[in-house]
């Protein structure tokens, strides 16, 4: 089954949720990154949550997240689109531990817990909206509902999880997010806090065969649920040849010229996707000629 994700909402419109199955997604860049297991989670989880918030924007909306919690991971980062295009790294990709007292992958040991989570929303204006806000725990799916609780002011539940294979492969990954409307009363707030609690592993879900629709189905047990909309999900990198010959040309022709006489050439590697691009010495002039 190809990835997607899901809008719904339910309890009369006072609560709003997403759920995704991101297997394929994260796998594609898991092997792109070539990341140990606990790096591939930390970075699986990310994807995964920032897919669901690019599809909280519209049109060409797009939005970058970081995170630094301070671990020898270093930072990921994560792009995202409304139309499910999503793509990140981690800056130490080689980065494993042994399973945490609860037999999980210890991400918060390679995040780290002193640092900071930031998302930048590009929404067509003169400035971008960034929010901010400290780690709190390195297990990322709380780190983001701390972000929405006091960036956005939004109450939510973030949840995200990722099984990783023997052979370092992705078995399994998906997510939710649960957001309360204002309005909500305390009885609904209370029910979705028990049924989150109740919730199995999300990766679990995923893994035997459980779809998005029925993820939240699960969560918003009584609530007269109603999916919204259904989009693809897929790892895609922005990197182009020709985006890489404008910021060339933009490094001016001395500097171009430099690289023919001392390098005989140039390449240049993209951080999301590990393509590599090579120019040759005619190449370069021809981008000088241009």
């Amino acid at each position: 089954m190809s990835d997607y994700l899901i809008r719904a909402t339910a309890y009369n419109g006072m609560v709003r949720a997403y759920g995704i199955q991101s297997t394929e997604t994260v796998g594609e860049a898991v092997r792109r990154q070539d990341t140990y297991a606990t790096a591939s989670a930390a970075l699986g989880r990310t994807l995964t949550i920032s897919a669901m918030m690019g599809s909280m924007m519209k049109g060409d909306d797009k939005l970058t997240i970081k995170i630094e919690g301070g671990g020898p991971i270093g930072a990921i980062i994560a792009d995202a689109t409304a139309h499910g295009d999503v793509r990140g790294y981690v800056s130490n990709p080689h980065v494993d531990f042994d399973l945490n007292t609860n037999g999980k992958l210890d991400v918060r040991s390679a995040v780290g817990t002193t640092g900071t989570l930031s998302v930048v929303k590009d929404l067509g204006l003169k400035n971008n909206f960034t929010g901010e806000v400290p780690i709190v725990s390195g297990e990322i799916g709380e780190d983001f509902t701390y972000y929405f609780a006091n960036s956005e002011q939004i109450p939510s539940a973030v949840g995200a999880g990722v099984l990783v294979n023997p052979d370092q492969t992705i078995k399994a990954s998906g997510g939710f997010i649960i957001q309360i409307m204002p309005g909500a009363d305390d009885e609904t707030i209370s029910k979705i806090e028990q049924q989150i609690n109740e919730l199995p592993q999300v990766s679990r879900l995923i893994d035997e065969g459980h779809t998005p629709e029925e993820m939240l189905e699960k969560l918003l047990d009584g609530g007269e649920m109603k999916v919204l909309s259904k989009t693809p999900v897929q790892f895609k990198c922005q990197c182009s040849r020709e985006r890489l010959e404008q910021a060339l040309q933009g490094l001016g022709n001395d500097e171009l010229q430099a690289m023919i006489e001392e390098d005989h050439g140039a390449e240049a590697h993209c951080h999301f996707c590990n393509e590599a691009y090579h120019f040759t010495e005619d190449q370069l002039r021809e981008l000088i000629t241009e």
